[in-house]
């Protein structure tokens, strides 16, 4: 790589290209499996999330590639500033969604909020902070020269990571709160009987079978690194643009673009999909003659429907 006076390029340094391209490589991977992985399971949802996570880092980090060979060009910084800092975004729904679907099956009454409205609400929250994100980079990219344009674009960011931050540090408490309910079986919401399942017998909680334990350890793994990476980048912005922070490139590497690659494969690995596929079958569940708040799941219906007739069927004969 050509040298170059490090005061001179827009991040302060110059990408290092063998590291930019690693992580395009690594990225385009995950994200060509995520797509296999969303039509092969058939969840759409990954499309808008590890699937558009994964383009977006393959952008942001073709940028950084571009910059490693021609430092002086804005294009290249422009993009990678906006891009890098929301493409971890979709990731972070992805959790709010796994958790939805975790609890779905291990029993909505553990939760405070049903999990169509774990989603809602924090996809909301997620959706804003992404736009905040962009639109901050977008100020700070296209004002380059103006240094008050720059600092507002700056802020604006920095904004949109703090309550990113803040609405996942919730969710963990929700969700710590959940899992604690769910284990010392004390429910949040009382359940209800369903009065057009009075001959059905609907699980109120769920058994945790090896597969939901994994799949809750890919949840809380990726919950892990997607947290040290947005702490990162708030101290890097409360740090400033001229600050030593953003204009260090190995904890970029590291706390950025290492923690995301984490989180990706992480959920390339233990994926929803094959932890989701069978869990009702894999072990007997935990009947009780009550059912969920809010409605019971028709799978549970069906199996249990299922196993009278077939109970029925023992005794005739």
């Amino acid at each position: 790589m050509d040298a170059m006076p490090q005061q001179q390029s827009f991040y302060g340094y110059v990408p290092n290209r063998d590291v930019c391209l690693i992580f395009v490589v690594l990225f385009s991977i995950s994200a060509a499996v995520h797509l296999l992985e969303a039509v092969y399971w058939r969840m759409s949802w990954l499309f808008a999330t590890a699937v558009f996570s994964g383009v977006a880092e393959i952008i942001g980090w073709s940028a950084r590639l571009w910059s490693s060979y021609s430092p002086f060009a804005q294009d290249p910084y422009i993009m990678q500033l906006c891009v890098s800092i929301i493409a971890p975004s979709p990731l972070v729904a992805a959790l709010f969604i796994m958790f939805g679907r975790i609890s779905e099956r291990l029993g909505e009454h553990y939760g405070r909020l049903s999990p169509a409205w774990y989603s809602i609400i924090f996809l909301t929250c997620d959706i804003i902070s992404l736009v905040t994100q962009g639109v901050g980079g977008g100020i700070a990219g296209s004002s380059i020269d103006d240094q008050s344009q720059v600092d507002l674009g700056g802020n604006i960011m920095l904004a949109g990571i703090i309550f990113q931050l803040s609405s996942i540090t919730i969710f963990v408490i929700l969700m710590g709160e959940y899992f604690l309910r769910y284990l010392t079986d004390r429910p949040a919401r009382k359940p209800k009987k369903d009065p057009s399942a009075e001959e059905s017998y609907v699980p109120a909680r769920g058994v945790l079978t090896n597969k939901m334990k994994l799949l809750i350890l890919s949840l809380l793994t990726m919950t892990v690194f997607l947290v040290i990476r947005s702490v990162y980048r708030m101290i890097e912005l409360i740090d400033g643009f001229s600050g030593k922070i953003i204009q260090t490139e190995i904890w970029f590497n590291i706390f950025d673009g290492g923690m995301v690659v984490c989180a990706i494969y992480t959920l390339n690995i233990l994926h929803p999909g094959w932890l989701l596929e069978r869990v009702y079958g894999d072990v007997p569940m935990a009947l009780r003659d009550v059912s969920p708040d809010s409605s019971p799941r028709a799978s549970f219906l069906s199996l249990n429907v299922k196993g009278k007739a077939q109970a029925d069927v023992g005794q005739a004969e």
